[in-house]
């Protein structure tokens, strides 16, 4: 379906996607931030996106946007394009991890579905990108999980990171100097409840404290680690 779909109502629905994934609904104020153009235009392309036949989108004024079960499938089979196409890069060609996403998002329009196959396959069938992010599976499902945000951690909790919700080359550099990359175990130390800054320790990088704000650990997704 996503290749009879123009690049821009592509983006559209990933990120009505994005805003609606947890259950709530997307506003159109929140897309024009996304998508960095006029709420009037949204409101233009929201309408269209709604008397589409079949409908990709539920549009009720004032009241948000959601997918439609055929909106929800175009906007996964994108962003499995996307994922696949950000592991096949750092894999394959050497890219670094906050390089990725711009090229990604070129390509994630115009590769076909048996190109997709072909990178899946090469690529061993990964089930997350670089980021730690989940890759929707051939059947357009996108796997569960049980995460929670880095913000959330209070101390002597232990965790590992699942994944990094961030696409900023800045910010991916400066979480990789952190040391808060998927995979790594970190330990909460303290918590500041007024300012929300968090203290820890990162396993791979012996003895050193990091203090991160919220604008970072609220980007950052780890699962708990269980006590013996």
């Amino acid at each position: 379906m996503v290749d009879l779909l123009s690049g821009n109502i592509q983006d559209y629905l990933k990120h009505i996607y994005a805003l609606t994934e947890d259950g709530g609904t997307a506003s159109t104020t929140e897309l024009a931030e996304r998508l960095g153009i006029a709420p009037a235009s949204v409101t233009g392309m929201i309408q269209r996106l709604a008397n589409a036949i079949p409908p990709l989108v539920a549009y009720r004024k004032h009241q948000g946007v959601t997918l439609t079960p055929e909106g929800r499938r175009a906007a996964l089979e994108v962003i499995r394009h996307h994922r696949l196409l950000e592991t096949y890069l750092v894999t394959m060609l050497g890219y670094s991890w906050d390089t990725v996403h711009d090229e990604a998002c070129r390509l994630e329009h115009v590769i076909s579905e048996e190109f997709e196959a072909r990178i899946a396959a090469a690529l061993g069938h990964p089930s997350r990108d670089p980021h730690g992010e989940p890759i929707p599976d051939e059947s357009l499902e996108m796997p569960a999980e049980a995460s929670l945000p880095l913000s959330a951690l209070r101390p002597p909790q232990r965790a590992v990171i699942l994944r990094v919700q961030a696409s900023d080359p800045a910010l991916l550099r400066h979480l990789e100097y952190l040391g808060l990359v998927p995979g790594a175990e970190v330990e909460a130390i303290e918590y500041s409840p007024f300012d929300q800054n968090l203290t820890l320790t990162v396993a791979s990088i012996s003895g050193l404290r990091h203090v991160v704000g919220v604008a970072v650990s609220s980007r950052v997704y780890v699962t708990l680690r269980e006590e013996t």
